[in-house]
């Protein structure tokens, strides 16, 4: 038990917010990146070591990963890491991930542009 000191907790009036679906959220992120299969279930078991069961669970919507599984879904699936940001109102993350994202998806860009213009015959410069 606390003793009474005359301090009060701040009163947050959280009614306001919106409630909060996390496994919801984490069940669609997971859906978006590797759709409603089989085959989804069997590489979420790979890359948390989470039983079967748990896993559709969390496809399902009816639980979210805790902890430690949490962390390596994040490690493995940009799509939970971008929920997870977005959920948890971390706005300036989420825009330098989206940065990084359109960076490495323009530099593969340019690579297959570069790749394609040394293929062509060099320009006659008889005129």
């Amino acid at each position: 038990m606390f003793p009474k000191t005359g301090k009060t907790f701040p009163n947050r009036d959280l009614s306001r917010r919106p409630p909060l679906d996390y496994a919801g959220a984490i069940a669609k992120a997971l859906q978006r990146e590797l759709g409603g299969t089989h085959r989804a279930t069997k590489t979420v078991m790979k890359w948390t070591g989470a039983d079967e069961r748990t896993v559709r669970n969390w496809l399902a919507g009816a639980t979210g990963p805790s902890g430690e599984h949490l962390i390596l879904l994040m490690r493995y699936s940009d799509e939970v890491l971008e929920t997870m940001l977005r959920i948890s109102e971390r706005k300036a993350f989420l825009a330098a991930l989206k940065l990084v994202q359109v960076r490495d998806r323009l530099s593969q860009d340019l690579r297959i542009v570069l790749a394609m213009l040394a293929e062509l015959p060099p320009e006659s410069t008889n005129s």
